[in-house]
């Protein structure tokens, strides 16, 4: 299939609130809703589901040293198989990404790679050049890490309040990693449960609120909240509220007592905190796959040598259109909270049904599937959602442009970012 063409049109689109209507997309947007006249392109879309491409703001995409356990090719293929077409990178590379060269190093690496819009965040500790990291075109700064975790130090309160000072005075966003951590044996799921506690994650995250208030009032989104309280914990609108995937479908109990490819962080809870964590659905602002590969070799270790961390932007809204498609959630909260939502806070025009909106779409048949292993495209190689119900799309579309079709990927030749700068999506601190 050609890559590039002047006028698509996705016919007999199902839009939100019962709608049948054809989708006229040119230039990278959506110009017209309703029958259309012309068309160079057209995807008969009757009997399908079309959502608003997704927007991941928790990635890891590894490379460079570590290029073993994730590629930008190969992980921004992962997404766009996923229905993902834009992806905020965390800093904890290798090296971590605290200097504006380092940032411009990371934005060239994926740029020659990527197949799906990216954004880079830059990384919080004491020697961190922020300022000079957010003219450099960074999105928001952190994770930030108040718990060690797999290539992550914590920070003091030191370096946090003097961090959060700096970053409101740049108008920028402070992401949270919330964990305090305990000594002890880390030899089992609920060993590392146990170690992590609910109870320390909910302390951080009042005691992060309680210093933001007398150090600026930065803007605050905390990252893969774990439980019910942690989600409660943060009142109304003062910060930006994160889930993941594993956290909403996987506990420990999904998983052989010793088994490390249920090891991530913060960890997996019992069944009965995974269950109150869907409870408050309504409450989560944003779902974000905290995709943070490792390979098999690495998750083979003993549970104590291996590595926090799983894969999962491949999966991630296949596994909640599963859910919609049982009537469990709706299609709507779908589209919120991983689109619309996490598109608002990267500050990008929201993919959509509107004239004008991002012409990203995801296509995804109406059978249900399972997540298989052999189908992913991740480099990790592996999936803690193996034999899971979900609903994959068959075909992906970025700026107009059919970027995944039925297994087959085609790298973006265009995109509606005025800015000149491809698929990268500066921060708005960006200065040439």
């Amino acid at each position: 299939m050609s890559k590039t063409r002047e006028i698509l049109v996705l016919r007999d689109v199902l839009i939100p609130g019962g709608r049948i209507a054809d989708i006229t997309i040119e230039d990278g947007l959506v110009r017209h809703i309703g029958s259309a006249l012309r068309a160079d392109l057209e995807i008969n879309c009757r009997g399908k589901t079309v959502l608003p491409a997704g927007t991941d703001l928790h990635v890891h995409m590894r490379d460079g040293s570590q290029k073993e356990k994730e590629t930008w090719e190969s992980g921004t293929r992962s997404a766009v198989a996923g229905g993902v077409t834009a992806v905020v990178d965390q800093p904890n590379t290798v090296p971590p990404l605290i200097t504006p060269g380092r940032v411009k190093d990371r934005v060239k690496l994926a740029a020659n790679q990527s197949f799906a819009r990216f954004a880079i965040n830059g990384g919080v500790t004491g020697d961190a050049d922020l300022k000079g990291m957010w003219q450099a075109g960074v999105f928001a700064f952190g994770e930030t890490f108040a718990g060690p975790s797999s290539y992550g130090e914590t920070v003091s309160s030191d370096v946090l309040s003097s961090s959060m000072r700096e970053i409101s005075k740049l108008g920028g966003l402070m992401t949270i990693h919330a964990e305090q951590v305990t000594q002890g044996q880390d030899c089992l799921l609920t060993d590392h449960d146990d170690l992590r506690p609910v109870a320390g994650e909910v302390k951080v995250i009042k005691d992060v609120l309680d210093l933001n208030r007398s150090n600026g009032r930065c803007d605050l989104y905390f990252c893969h909240l774990s439980s019910a309280d942690a989600v409660r914990a943060i009142p109304g609108s003062t910060a930006i509220r994160e889930v993941t995937p594993h956290h909403l479908f996987l506990s420990y109990e999904t998983f052989n007592p010793d088994d490390a490819y249920g090891k991530v962080n913060p960890p997996l809870r019992s069944e009965s905190v995974r269950r109150e964590l869907f409870s408050c659905w309504e409450m989560i602002d944003v779902i974000g796959s905290d995709h943070a590969p490792h390979t098999r070799e690495e998750k083979d270790q003993e549970f104590i040598n291996a590595p926090s961390g799983i894969p999962g932007v491949e999966t991630m809204i296949p596994l909640l259109m599963a859910l919609a498609k049982e009537k469990k959630i709706g299609i709507t909260d779908i589209i919120t909270k991983t689109s619309t939502a996490p598109s608002d806070i990267l500050g990008i025009r929201r993919a959509g049904f509107l004239k004008g909106d991002r012409a990203d779409f995801a296509i995804y048949p109406d059978e249900l599937t399972v997540v298989l292993t052999d189908n992913l495209h991740s480099n990790a190689g592996w999936s803690p959602y193996e034999g899971m119900r979900a609903v994959f799309p068959v075909q992906t579309i970025l700026g107009g442009e059919v970027i995944f079709d039925n297994g087959e990927f085609f790298r973006p030749e265009f995109t509606d970012n005025t800015s000149g700068t491809g698929l990268w999506i500066p921060g708005r601190g960006y200065s040439l």
